[in-house]
């Protein structure tokens, strides 16, 4: 099922993406779209396979069928071409904790092959953005988890990809940071196409247009977050009548 506006290019699509390790299938026969300008948060129970799927759509895992796309490329034969305009942040995303917020950009900036003119001014950017001033000049092991996740999405956003994959984006963060960073997300999401994974059903109200849950590997819904508030009294209600069973 789609919901979103046709017009707009497809940026995410997963088309009967399956991963099996040996008898176990972690994600089964998995198809939806996300096109541009839609925020989409992917809901499931732990273990139902978001991760999985995150990591299927950003090439990391090569799926046993099916096809995963970002932006028109596939992601197991033109994994490059997608991976330039994707940002990946992962939950707890790997740093090189001996490296200072501002070292880590330097390098990830110079890794992507940014100008050295466009490295300045990138960096300087996605430090104000994520509010990373107080600590650019501090080895990442020494920061809070909160900081942390700002430093992992800052380095994200450096390439101004057309297409982010936030794994638990507001992990970690106190309820200013996850306002903050809810704001953030859904500025973002007016130009670039964000799949956001997330155990918050509260973030579904502030900041998704389009809902997807994932149940024992499979996709059980795909709407808009009104047909999601129909399965139940609250977000709570809803998501355990999609996931009970």
């Amino acid at each position: 099922m789609e919901t979103s506006d046709p017009a707009r290019p497809v940026m995410i699509e997963a088309d009967h993406l399956t991963k099996c390790y040996r008898d176990f299938a972690a994600v089964r026969d998995v198809t939806f779209r996300v096109r541009k300008g839609e925020v989409a948060a992917f809901l499931g129970p732990n273990g139902a396979g978001k991760s999985t799927t995150m990591k299927l759509l950003t090439g990391y895992l090569a799926p046993t069928a099916g096809t995963a796309r970002i932006g028109g490329a596939d992601m197991a034969t033109d994994r490059l071409t997608g991976a330039a305009r994707l940002g990946y942040l992962p939950e707890n995303g790997p740093l090189y904790a001996d490296m200072t917020p501002r070292g880590l950009l330097e390098f990830m900036a110079r890794a992507r092959g940014l100008s050295a003119d466009r490295r300045r001014t990138r960096i300087d950017a996605v430090i104000e953005l994520c509010q990373l001033e107080t600590v650019v000049g501090k080895a990442i092991s020494k920061l809070s988890r909160g900081y942390r996740q700002r430093v992992g999405m800052a380095q994200v956003l450096l390439h101004e990809p057309d297409v982010l994959i936030l794994d638990e984006p507001t992990a970690g963060l106190d309820p200013n940071q996850i306002r903050e960073m809810r704001e953030t997300i859904r500025a973002m999401g007016r130009e670039r196409t964000i799949l956001l994974s997330t155990h918050i059903l509260q973030e579904v109200e502030a900041m998704a247009d389009r809902v997807l849950v994932i149940h024992q590997g499979r996709l059980v819904f795909d709407g808009t977050p009104g047909e999601f508030a129909k399965h139940g009294a609250t977000m709570s209600d809803c998501f355990t009548a999609l996931t009970a069973a």
